[in-house]
């Protein structure tokens, strides 16, 4: 797919300034001017004027990046020039101009740039003059507070438990299986607890202790790097939060999805996949059905990929339902955009805040629409932009700015698997930005009526684009599921096999969960009243393995609950069978 880059227009503008010639020499009537015949020696002039050539475009948070080609103006024919900057931003490669690799632009506080050369001729006199150039305004999340300039983005709550979801998937897929050697179940349950559930004085004792660990050369070393505050997922999972979820996850009946819970809620489902993880990794021997040792800890006889199913369930009951429940909703005073954009001591305005809370929760890197589909994706494309970039070249990465998390990675999946027939990734982008844009336009004032309208339009845009990439993944993982049973319906399939199947169904199974916490849900419409339970009753709560007939009967029920999907969003039949 091309670059998504939407460019703000600017001109390249090439000016000099303050023309200051150092060298040379001028010519007189006295004697020292002739040789020794008497005629006279010709004098080497300064150089007069230094003039740069810039690229059509000169882009913000591009390190390396050549800007230009440099020349000079002299009098004598035939010259040769030397140029150089003591600019520390910039190297001069033969007559380029180029930024350090360590070294980028930022449109937002130097939209325009002046750069000292100096010019050294043959004979050596030298020429000082500033040239001048545009810099282009990318299309990332950067937005700066009018008074102060400083950036008014912030939502590091967001991605801390976005690294608490990555780290406790880490930790069931690694550690568990080696705690479970000396550790009793409660000493395992406290240790998976401990990434999902804390009190003020537990995150204060162990937030420094959990360790980011899913990518090298990060900024943030630990999870208190990222936020000092107290910060958890079950304080957030749907149901949790004392006020403007659209439905009372806690009531009993409004979860649906997972027949037989104890508690029926969203963290009923966590409790209980936390107890069968503790009990899954302290069996022995455990075998598929047609008796093969299941090696991954993680996996039960019923072929449910626990670590799987718990990361992307909380995808959706913390990350999808805060985003588009919470805060980039208008039900519920003085919350999402029903809040103030009057600015007080803070650099952000509350709506501001809520907003980027709600971008935060989507997981995409702040110069997103930078990246290729194939990058975010990490399957190809330039090597430094492989789900995360370094885009201020200071040899880190920025958790809460330079790393793709989440459904921002899967929207870039499934439209890398479209063939181009979508664009989920960029749609949910250009809306967050441009109702970003909006808010900060008017910061310090409240929005009319008409721009609370426009707002929603872009909350509603950006978590329609969001959820369709999350369906979209469900039939994935529906195609993903049937393939593997149309191997195994025969019953010679081995453990790995049936551990393949278990990885794509709980996949599938827990992305299909999240599609009730959104209240702009296309299967809140009335046309589809009762095809989400319908649809959940098809998939069940394990994968059928076991007789031929069975297997083949269940693989009808999962096409079926594909037709749904497909129905519910109108997907194109043939994009859906290529997903």
């Amino acid at each position: 797919m091309v670059l998504r880059k939407s460019l703000l227009a600017t001109s390249i503008l090439v000016a000099t300034l303050g023309l200051t010639a150092c060298g040379g020499s001028s010519s007189g009537g006295n004697d020292s001017n002739k040789g020794d015949n008497g005629t006279k020696t010709p004098t080497n002039s300064a150089p007069t004027a230094i003039t740069l050539t810039a690229q059509a475009q000169i882009h913000e948070n591009v390190a390396g990046q050549v800007i230009g080609t440099l020349a000079a103006t002299d009098a004598d024919s035939g010259e040769t020039f030397t140029f150089a900057t003591a600019d520390e931003r910039f190297e001069i490669d033969a007559n380029s101009l180029k930024l350090k690799s360590s070294a980028v632009l930022d449109f937002e506080t130097e939209s325009q740039v002046s750069v000292n050369v100096t010019v050294t001729d043959s004979a050596n006199n030298t020429f000082s003059q500033a040239v001048t150039f545009d810099v282009t305004d990318a299309k990332d999340y950067d937005f700066r507070n009018a008074q102060s300039g400083k950036s008014s983005v912030s939502y590091s709550g967001q991605i801390a438990r976005h690294v608490l979801i990555k780290e406790l998937y880490n930790y069931i897929g690694g550690d568990l299986a080696t705690d479970a050697q000396t550790m009793t179940a409660d000493l395992l349950l406290a240790k998976l607890m401990l990434f999902y559930k804390m009190s003020d004085a537990e995150y204060e004792e162990n937030a420094g202790n959990v360790a980011v660990t899913f990518t090298a050369n990060a900024k943030q070393v630990t999870l208190a790097d990222i936020s000092g505050s107290h910060k958890d997922l079950s304080g957030k999972i749907a149901g949790n939060d004392a006020t403007g979820q659209h439905k009372n996850w806690n009531d009993g009946t409004s979860f649906e999805g997972w027949e037989g819970l104890t508690t029926n809620t969203p963290e009923g489902l966590m409790n209980a996949l936390f107890a069968q993880l503790v009990e899954r990794v302290q069996q022995t021997t455990v075998l598929t059905p047609n008796g093969k040792e299941i090696e991954t800890r993680y996996v039960t006889a019923d072929g449910v990929d626990l670590k799987q199913l718990t990361q992307k369930f909380l995808y959706g009951a913390v990350a999808f339902s805060q985003g588009t429940d919470d805060y980039l909703d208008n039900a519920t005073a003085g919350k999402g955009l029903l809040t103030s954009n009057v600015l007080g001591e803070k650099a952000y305005s509350d709506l501001e805040h809520q907003w980027d809370e709600g971008f935060g929760y989507f997981g995409a890197a702040r110069n997103y629409a930078s990246y290729r589909d194939e990058e975010v994706a990490g399957k190809g494309g330039r090597e430094d932009w492989q789900g995360q970039n370094d885009f201020n070249a200071d040899g880190k990465i920025d958790l809460n700015a330079e790393y793709n998390f989440g459904n921002s990675t899967n929207a870039a999946k499934r439209d890398l698997g479209s063939n181009g027939a979508t664009d989920y990734s960029k749609e949910a982008f250009d809306a967050f930005y441009a109702g970003r844009k909006l808010i900060s336009d008017n910061a310090g004032t409240e929005l009319t009526a008409d721009q609370l309208t426009a707002l929603k339009g872009y909350a509603v845009a950006a978590t329609t684009a969001w959820e369709k990439s999350i369906s979209a993944t469900v039939v994935h993982y529906i195609n993903d599921s049937i393939a593997d049973l149309e191997e195994m319906k025969a019953g010679t399939y081995d453990a790995d096999k049936f551990v393949t199947l278990a990885k794509h169904w709980s996949e599938m199974k827990g992305f299909a969960l999240n599609l009730q916490f959104n209240p702009e849900s296309a299967f809140n419409v009335a046309a589809n009243a009762g095809k989400f339970a319908q649809m959940h009753t098809l998939m069940g709560n394990k994968p059928v393995v076991g007789a031929e007939a069975d297997m083949t009967a269940y693989i009808a029920q999962l096409k079926q609950a594909r037709d749904i999907l497909q129905q519910v969003y109108n997907f194109d039949s043939e994009v859906v069978a290529n997903w």
